[in-house]
């Protein structure tokens, strides 16, 4: 690794990304970060390109916030190199990077109105007059803000001071935005509403923006891509839909909403289609091209998300294109929009459903014995976690430093 400054070496990273035609505004290029011996980043290498809305999510601890810091400028990594739009600002000081940030705090100026908190970028660049009325102006409308130039902050709620936070950072135009949990001040009606809103700010502004969480559904709700994030490393990269639909690791399936996970082992792979014995005996089917290896022999938990699973109390067996196992309703919840279920397995493992509240039929009660139905296409499999991987996981709070 070198300092100073450079552009990408073309046969390394190129400014088009081979996945698509939009170019590439940042980049990590092996990219690891160690605090007093412990590994924050291990060796990330991941591109964000021109206009999308990208998610970094994980657990507290994971280094989603020490990746957003080394890329604003705020930490320097150990090893590896950051690019912002082609070049090499690995070493570069925050204020010479093309990047705003927007901060959990807002980290509004309390003694300076609205107009003035958002216009202090502009006013430091020695922007006119006219243009900063103009500029200012113009960003208030899209935050969803005119008419509130004079108030102080502290005469503003919550979602109004992180619109007027967010108004600061973008009137200067830069060609990425960071933002590091900013929706976590605030109560939960209040950052749905904003999670709609952040998106169509992004939309319309059309700025990069790499957003920082541990709330899956905000990361799921505004991203077009994200990547999920585990002691430092990428565990999967992708849509929303496709990370959901096709998780890469156990910790991936559930982390990212609920999933039921099966243990067994590949006991036999025909054309397209694997079959799984599970530990009890019991056989399920999936594609082969979601095994994380089509071997026999290799030891796999299937998946299956509480959804896509069909509850009913018949006999009929499934069509060859469906999975099915029996069990017996442990527990029948009504949550309004729908029933959860709790399903015990004869072996004893739970297995949850969710059934969509659309009034067609009765809700199986809690000791009735159903059958588990649903597509092998919605069947997954992946690699069972290395046994001792226990440490607390969950989705609150970050303290990636």
């Amino acid at each position: 690794m070198t300092g100073g400054t450079g552009t990408v070496d073309e046969a390394s990273a190129t400014p088009e990304a081979s996945a698509t035609s939009r170019p590439v505004v940042a980049r990590f290029d092996h990219v690891s970060m160690v605090f007093e011996g412990n590994t924050a980043v291990d060796d990330l290498s991941l591109d964000i390109y021109e206009g999308e809305f990208f998610s970094l999510l994980g657990p507290s601890g994971c280094g989603k916030t020490t990746s957003l810091r080394m890329l604003g400028g705020f930490e320097e990594p150990t090893r590896g190199r950051i690019f912002l739009a082609g070049k090499d600002v690995t070493f570069q000081a925050p204020y010479t990077r093309d990047v705003n940030t927007v901060f959990q705090s807002y980290a509004l100026f309390p003694h300076l109105d609205v107009f003035e908190n958002v216009a202090f970028g502009l006013r430091r660049r020695r922007t006119s007059k006219a243009d900063v009325k103009r500029r200012v102006g113009e960003i208030l409308e899209i935050v969803d803000l005119p008419n509130f130039e004079r108030r102080r902050p502290n005469q503003l709620s919550g979602g109004q001071q992180q619109r007027v936070a967010l108004a600061r950072a973008l009137v200067n135009e830069p060609s990425l935005l960071l933002l590091d949990e900013p929706m976590s001040a605030l109560d939960a009606k209040l950052r749905r509403q904003m999670q709609v809103e952040l998106k169509r700010i992004q939309t319309r502004v059309g700025i990069t923006f790499l957003y920082v969480t541990h709330d899956q559904e905000e990361a799921m709700t505004m991203s077009d891509r994200l990547a999920v994030m585990r002691h430092g490393r990428i565990e999967g990269i992708g849509s929303p839909q496709e990370i959901y639909d096709s998780p890469t690791t156990e910790f991936v399936a559930t982390f990212l909403g609920a999933s039921n996970l099966l243990a067994g082992n590949v006991t036999g792979v025909e054309g397209s289609i694997a079959t799984v014995t599970l530990t009890h005996g019991w056989s399920v089917r999936v594609g082969v091209g979601r095994l994380p290896e089509a071997r026999v022999g290799t030891p796999v938990k299937v998946g299956v998300r509480p959804e896509k699973i069909s509850l009913g109390t018949g006999a009929a067996a499934p069509g060859s294109d469906h999975n099915s196992l029996r069990g017996r309703v442990k527990v029948s919840t009504f949550t309004g929009v729908g029933n959860q279920y709790l399903v015990e397995m004869p072996w004893g493992t739970d297995v949850t459903v969710y059934a969509q509240n659309i009034g067609e039929a009765t809700a199986p009660r809690s000791g009735e014995e159903v059958v588990l139905t649903w597509p092998i296409e919605h069947t997954f499999a992946v690699r069972p976690m290395a046994s001792g991987s226990t440490e607390d996981e969950t989705n609150t709070g970050d303290n990636d430093e």
